[in-house]
This record gives structure tokens, C-alpha cells and sequence, in this order.
């Protein structure tokens, strides 16, 4: 049953993070309009199942008026609302604070801040903890996302590359998109055969969506049931048999190891993790999968 759909308001960002798994950058398209977002809420109010609307990216914050409106729109229809953002705007805590000024009475229940050393390499000040000082003064309930516990914490020493690996070799990075060619180089290497089960996403009942601008309606980044630009959002899951999905049927038989055999991809003897097999697997043959295997963005082929 889907209960929370994550807006994916924008591709753009003003970074292009090593470790994105949307590759996400500051010449990325696909960002909604007000009116498109009002059409998926309508989808989601027909679907009856959602209770809760994420605004994500890239970097929502880079179109804040739209972000603004949307999350009105989602309030006003009853839905708790989270937002996910690198904080750049808080180039000072009163900027913050006026960049934040509207949330405290629209109710919002979520307030995720990414930092870490992907994010910041700066790691004593920089705009994501200004942005988390001043949510927390505003009565906001933010929270940092960081790669893993202690990773942006002032233990963690050397220079950003070698912090960089430190985080990596931790094993909190999911290597598709973006981290799939640049990070997984500093992973543990790993047997492709062991990947057998997917270790992140309920692909048998999912809880959640990622819709982006262009309708992709995701079930992992990368991953479609359809477009709602096509279909209404309510027909797409009614209609979304998993064991029959294309890609989502053979994970869900025997993981990503699985699913390069029935792709017919033949795998490099290690791999860092299950994301990066099975992000691997899909890139290899998305001509295939129209519709399926989309969108182009999160996979690095912009």
C-alpha cells in the first residue's frame, strides 16, 4: 500500500555530489510546475492510500516558490509533508531564518538536512548546520541525514578524500548513479553471486513512490511501475504485479545476481554492493526497457 509519494521537484542542484544516486547537478532538467503538482495531488488523493508527500531532488530549495506552493497545496489536502535539502541557502542563520520563516505554520512534519563530507567538505561550519541551528530555534523539526552515524561528526579526521573513503569502506553508500563510477572504486570488492536478495526496497508491496517531472513513477530510483503523465497514479499501482515486472520479478526471485542473469550481463567478478550490481545490470540494457528502465537522468546520461 503507498503510503508516502516523494515529490522529485526539481533534478537540479547546486552541487553534483559523488556519492548522488540521481545525478543530480546544476545543468539537470526535469523540475515541476505548479499545475503538474497539482495533478499528481489529485492522483494521490484518488489512489486514497497516501498520507504523507515528500519534496525532494536535486535541490527543492532552488525553486522555492513552486516547492512553497506544492507543499500549501499537500497541507491544504491533509497531507504531512516533508521537505529534503542540502541547506544551502543558509549562507548566514538569518538567511535561514528567512528562507524558513513560512514552515512554522504550515505544519511541517519533516525537515531533513544532508551533511556530511560529500556535502560540505568544510566540516567546523558550514550552510547545512546554519540551516539545522535555525530550524531548531524556529521550533522546526529538522534533522540531519548523514552517511552514516558519527560521519559528519568532528572524530573524523584526514583529508576530505581519505574521510571520503573512510565513509565509503563504512558501507552506507548505495553505489547506483553517480557513486556507481566514482566511489565504488574505495568499496570492498565483493562476489556478484552473493547479491541475492535486495536489500533496500519492499519491490513485493511497496510504501512509497518517487514521482519526477517527466511522470516516472519510481520504485527504486531508476526502477518505473509507469508515468502518471500516462496513467493515473491509482491504475499504475492497481495494475503493478511485481513478480511480473520485468526487473522487479527477477530481483524479488534471487536479487541483483539474478537479475544479470536474466538480463543476460555478465558482471565484473566484484561489485561493491547490491546497488551497484543491480544499477550495473539495468544500465547495460535500458534500451530494452522503455518506460521501465527511466529516467535517462538517474542514469548518468544526461
Amino acid at each position: 500500500m503507498i503510503t508516502q509519494v516523494h515529490i522529485l521537484t526539481t533534478y537540479m542542484c547546486n552541487m553534483s555530489c559523488e556519492h548522488c544516486f540521481v545525478c543530480s547537478s546544476p545543468y539537470s532538467e526535469g523540475t515541476f510546475t505548479p499545475s503538474q503538482i497539482t495533478t499528481l495531488l489529485d492522483q494521490t488523493d484518488a489512489l486514497g492510500t497516501v498520507q504523507k508527500i515528500y519534496f525532494e531532488g536535486g535541490e527543492p530549495f532552488l525553486f522555492y516558490p513552486v516547492m512553497l506552493n506544492g507543499i500549501r497545496q499537500a497541507r491544504d489536502r491533509g497531507y504531512a509533508v516533508g521537505i529534503v535539502t542540502n541547506g544551502y541557502f543558509a549562507t548566514s542563520i538569518e538567511n535561514a531564518r528567512c528562507f524558513l520563516e513560512p514552515f512554522p505554520n504550515l505544519g511541517l512534519s519533516d525537515l531533513s538536512i544532508s551533511e556530511d563530507v560529500f556535502h560540505y567538505e568544510i566540516r567546523e561550519e558550514n550552510a547545512a548546520r546554519r540551516a539545522f541551528r535555525a530550524a531548531k530555534e524556529m521550533g522546526l523539526p529538522a534533522k540531519i541525514l548523514a552517511l552514516e552515524p558519527g560521519a559528519s561528526g568532528p572524530e573524523m579526521r584526514g583529508s576530505p578524500r581519505e574521510e571520503k573513503k573512510g565513509v565509503v569502506t563504512g558501507g552506507s553508500i548505495m553505489f547506483r548513479g553517480r557513486a556507481a563510477a566514482k566511489l565504488s572504486q574505495y568499496a570492498d570488492a565483493r562476489d556478484w553471486q552473493e547479491f541475492r536478495t535486495c536489500p533496500y526496497e519492499d519491490l513485493r508491496e511497496p510504501s512509497r513512490v518517487h514521482v519526477d517531472a517527466f511522470g516516472n513513477v519510481q520504485i527504486c530510483q531508476g526502477i518505473c511501475m509507469g508515468n502518471v503523465w500516462k496513467h493515473p497514479l491509482e491504475e499504475l499501482v492497481r495494475n503493478y504485479s511485481p513478480e511480473n515486472h520485468p526487473i522487479c520479478g527477477p530481483l524479488l526471485k534471487g536479487g541483483p545476481a539474478q537479475l544479470a542473469r536474466d538480463l543476460e550481463y555478465t558482471p565484473p567478478a566484484t561489485v561493491a554492493d547490491a546497488c551497484h550490481l543491480c544499477y550495473l545490470a539495468r544500465k547495460s540494457c535500458r534500451e530494452k526497457f522503455p518506460g521501465i528502465l527511466e529516467p535517462t537522468q538517474v542514469y548518468c546520461d544526461e
